[in-house]
């Protein structure tokens, strides 16, 4: 088979299409025939040399894909060969064919085809768990979202309305906003031009945010925390504005507040497992319904992988951006 290898970190021209040893199904995995990818920050890194894949996964970039299993490795149940998928993978994803956990395996969801099914398993896991198995958003509450028009920004809009919440984001310039807008949100902050934490107090009478999904870091700490609310939850994922900050421990006594910080790739299976099954249950249905749907800005063929980070890495999308399988 061919994938995205990387002879040496660098630039996005370190990603090389080149010809590989097929993968093999071990006992629990199902062999996928790749259709799509979807480029994800984290494949930036892993790029430039800063994230490796944790033991014993793929080598290769690639952290969701969709396709159709071809195998089945001992043990598998549930699953059948010709079965239309989409998976949340620890690597692997930028190739042709891709072993994956049997408990990291979606079907394609109703209402969706199946390349840009691939836009789903990341997004969607990792909003579902930050936002809504750790931080307990809930009705009535108010989610405040950084980078509204990413991929994530743009999944935990449309979940966080769906389940009845007020939507705040920040996002860079009116277009995007304006995307954002159609997707639900309510509150729409420039972070070019405005305070986001001015602009919150503003829309919520000055109580501020609930839960707030933070993929900036240590940029933004200081101002996460002078955004929650009483008993609020900061979400921390994303690491793009640095990694270390300070913080006043006072204010978040005062205001009971709590800070969480996850990954989702060096997770073990189980809990993989776990967070792909909660959103097989609850995620799923409200796709089949419409009621939240994936974005995609653009898709580019896999062995045009260079093109496509470097669009990521220029930060102009809106949503996500694919990479597709001839």
């Amino acid at each position: 088979m061919h994938a995205i290898t990387i002879p040496e970190p660098g630039g996005p021209d370190a990603l090389v299409w080149a010809e590989v040893p097929d993968p093999v199904p071990n006992e629990g995995e199902v062999l996928v025939e790749v259709a799509a990818s979807a480029v994800n920050r984290a494949d930036l890194l892993q790029r430039q040399g800063f994230y490796d894949p944790p033991p014993g996964a793929s080598r290769y970039p690639g952290l969701e894909c969709s396709g159709r299993i071809i195998a089945l490795g001992a043990g598998v149940h549930g699953w059948a060969v010709g079965d239309e998928v989409c998976a949340l993978l620890s690597g692997g994803g930028y190739a042709q064919k891709v072993a994956v956990p049997a408990g990291q395996l979606l079907p394609v969801p109703d209402g969706v085809d199946l390349m840009t099914a691939a836009a789903l398993p990341e997004v969607a896991a990792t909003v579902w768990s930050n936002v809504f198995m750790i931080a307990h958003l809930r009705p009535g509450e108010t989610l405040l979202v950084h980078g509204g028009a990413s991929g994530i920004g743009t999944m935990a809009i449309q979940l966080a309305k769906a389940i009845g919440a007020q939507v705040a984001v920040t996002a860079g310039g009116p277009e995007k906003l304006a995307r954002c807008a159609e997707l639900g949100a309510d509150v729409l902050i420039d972070y070019r031009e405005q305070d986001f934490v001015q602009e919150l107090r503003k829309a919520t009478d000055g109580k501020g945010a609930d839960v707030v999904l933070d993929i900036i870091g240590a940029k933004y700490l200081d101002q996460n925390v002078k955004a929650l609310a009483t008993n609020g939850r900061l979400a921390i994922i994303g690491l793009q504005g640095g990694v270390k900050g300070e913080i006043n421990l006072n204010a978040l006594l005062r205001k009971r507040a709590a800070i969480t910080a996850t990954s989702l790739r060096a997770r073990p299976l189980g809990e993989k497992a776990a967070i792909v099954a909660a959103v097989r249950e609850h995620v799923w249905p409200l796709i089949a319904a419409g009621r939240v749907r994936p974005v995609v800005d653009r898709t580019f063929p896999m062995d045009r992988a260079p093109e496509a980070h470097t669009a990521l890495d220029e930060g102009s999308h809106i949503g996500k951006i694919l990479l597709t399988v001839n």
